[in-house]
């Protein structure tokens, strides 16, 4: 397609160019991992003494920025939104089309159809589901709730309310359509009426803003019932949600790692069976790397399609909200809700994408290839047990009609260092010297690099990088309709706790974050989207095992297109394990994906829970 073409379709697409020819080169990089006394000793003097600052700058590698040599070529790009032009009419709760599952999946987990479905037959009401989570997930009660750590407020009246409203609704056949009175999480990061809004940490981010974001109230409109707010890493800057603040939620499928974040809370939540659908937010693989450690689906949109009206986030070039769920059609659903166009006077951004529900049959083109992009030497940097489960899902996927070609995409790991600079300067940038004085030591540590050792030599560098990045994407986008770049959602197999004073004090292990990050980082840098779907099991036995989660980035504006592919590889989960992965000691001829189970794990039947006790009353 040629360049007049794609602009026809897009508003702000990147120029067509094919970036360099570089060979790929990435170095593991020397950042010490600090923990207890000398982790709170390092935070205080690196916050206050500048040449400290700068030996751990220039040891963590981010001045090869700078050296590219091919920068002064591109201007600098400042934001990767890309709009996809098409139908912009809106469309309401009830015109959503409902889930196609219609009882428990094979993985185990509940879907928003079968809410619907015990709602409409009477055997089940919201209230009842609502009496049932509450005492699970309360931390203002005592003893606290069983799965209370992952959430920092639930306002038990408020939920109460929204239930007993839709139970009416539903006795009086009338529902507001498929989500009317399913439960579902949000992330502290967004506005939610009568919430306090922390990001994590023990600051105000209400502001003078006492409402709802338009995208909850979405769910809201819809009769979803917000169940809570889920805990998240403290500004959202880090990948594991370790928070000292709040507590951290373990790994539901095993309790001796991370759940992944920052948004962990909601990934725990969907994980361990509380709620179908949870909202997160993703400024650097914070969606897609809990879904991919929790075993669920997770998609992070393209930049700026769900709206953050009224605040942005605080990394508001990199950062999205979007949808994490127990199945795909449950993500679907949400997505498709969630990104319900804003009036144009409250988000202007928001409000030029087309409406998700109305497109589903817009007349703009959608390519119908189904071509999977391998970048050969980063998906070597996996490690074994997670490259074993990416072949295997690969092999699924070229058995099925898909086209797998080798792409090369220059200056990875220099991307990487950009958009880590990136969205450090922007986070630190929303901060005052008082706020920062507040933080956790880790936090601490990162904001204070972001406020003091990024030039704007540096700043503009990385935006440079970012539009030399984009250009190429859209080179290869053109070069391969329909092309979805494949990778492992992150390279590691899980993240281990390593002791429970980390849990308590915190622990600050830069080198681990960026490992953790290798993959997810590239659609935030460059606004693309990208899904994460489950796609098996590294570790041992049962109870000794954390899930793998497989990634697809597409074009701009290309969600449905993922979530395509994410249906096309369900499959996948219900193959024999022994197919699934040779290299991880897993046990031969046993299942695929399941729901958490086995000692150390954590898992509520909450549809059970809740018939029991309404058949009890």
């Amino acid at each position: 397609m040629e360049l007049k073409q794609k602009e026809s379709h897009f508003v702000h697409y990147p120029q067509i160019r094919e970036g360099p020819s570089v060979p790929y080169q990435n170095e593991t990089q020397s950042i010490p991992v600090f923990r207890g006394t000398p982790l709170a000793i390092g935070a205080a003097l690196i916050h206050s003494v500048g040449f400290i600052q700068t030996f751990f700058w220039r040891n963590a590698g981010f001045d090869v920025i700078q050296k590219v040599p091919e920068l002064r070529q591109y201007a600098p790009r400042y934001d990767p939104t890309v709009i996809p032009v098409g139908d912009s009419s809106t469309s309401a709760a009830e015109d959503l089309p409902p889930s196609s599952a219609k009882e428990k999946g094979s993985t185990g987990y509940y879907s928003s159809a079968d809410y619907h479905a015990l709602y409409r037959s009477g055997k089940l009401t919201p209230t009842a589901v609502a009496e049932t989570l509450l005492p699970l997930i309360r931390r203002d009660v005592h003893p606290p709730g069983k799965h209370s750590v992952a959430f920092v407020e639930s306002q038990a009246e408020l939920v109460l309310a929204a239930a007993e409203a839709s139970t009416k609704r539903y006795k009086a056949g009338q529902p507001l359509g498929p989500l009317d009175g399913v439960p579902v999480a949000v992330k502290d990061e967004v506005h939610v009426e009568g919430y306090q809004r922390n990001l994590g940490s023990k600051l105000d981010f209400k502001g003078d803003f006492d409402g709802t974001s338009w995208c909850v109230e979405k769910l809201e409109e819809a009769g979803a019932v917000v169940i809570g707010k889920t805990t998240m890493h403290e500004l959202g800057l880090d990948t594991t949600n370790n928070n000292p603040n709040y507590g951290t939620p373990k790994n539901p499928h095993n309790q001796d790692y991370y759940c992944g974040g920052s948004s962990g809370g909601s990934g725990y939540a969907v994980g361990a069976g509380l709620v179908p659908i949870a909202l997160g937010a993703d400024g650097g693989g914070s969606i897609r790397i809990p879904s991919s450690f929790c075993g669920i689906w997770g998609l992070k949109p393209s930049h700026g399609r769900i709206s953050s009206f009224p605040t942005a986030s605080l990394a508001p070039t990199v950062g999205v909200y979007g949808p994490m769920a127990a199945s795909v059609d449950d993500l679907a659903l949400a997505y498709r809700l969630l990104a319900t166009p804003a009036p144009a006077t409250e988000d202007p951004v928001s409000a030029n994408f087309p409406d998700p529900i109305s497109s589903l049959s817009a007349s703009y083109p959608r390519p119908k290839n189904k071509t999977i992009g391998i970048v050969r030497d980063w998906i070597d940097r996996a490690e074994p047990p997670v490259r074993a489960v990416f072949d295997a899902a690969l092999d699924f996927y070229r058995k099925h009609s898909y086209t797998v070609v080798d792409i090369a995409i220059p200056y990875l790991p220099e991307g990487q260092r950009a958009h880590i600079l990136t969205i450090m300067a922007e986070i630190a940038s929303g901060l005052t010297p008082a706020q920062i004085s507040t933080l956790t030591a880790p936090t601490k540590v990162l904001v204070s690099m972001g406020m003091w050792q990024i030039t704007a030599q540096d700043l503009i560098a990385a935006q440079r990088l970012r539009n030399l990045l984009m250009s190429h994407l859209a080179h290869l986008f053109q070069q391969h309709p329909g092309l979805l770049i494949l990778t492992p959602t992150t390279p590691i197999p899980g993240w281990k706790i390593s002791s429970a004073t980390d849990l308590v004090r915190g622990v600050s292990d830069g080198k681990g974050s960026v490992r953790n990050m290798e993959y997810v980082w590239l659609a935030n840098f460059t606004g693309c989207p990208a899904i994460s779907c489950p796609a098996g099991y590294a570790g041992g036995d049962e109870g000794a095992r954390v899930p793998v989660g497989l990634m697809a980035m597409g074009e701009w504006g290309t969600e449905e297109d993922l979530l395509a592919f994410a249906r096309d590889g369900e499959a996948i989960l219900d193959l024999p394990r022994n197919q699934l992965s040779k290299a991880d000691g897993l046990k031969e001829g046993s299942s695929g994906l399941r729901i958490p189970s086995g000692e150390g794990c954590s898992w509520e039947d909450v549809i059970a829970k809740a018939t029991a006790a309404a058949t009890s009353n």
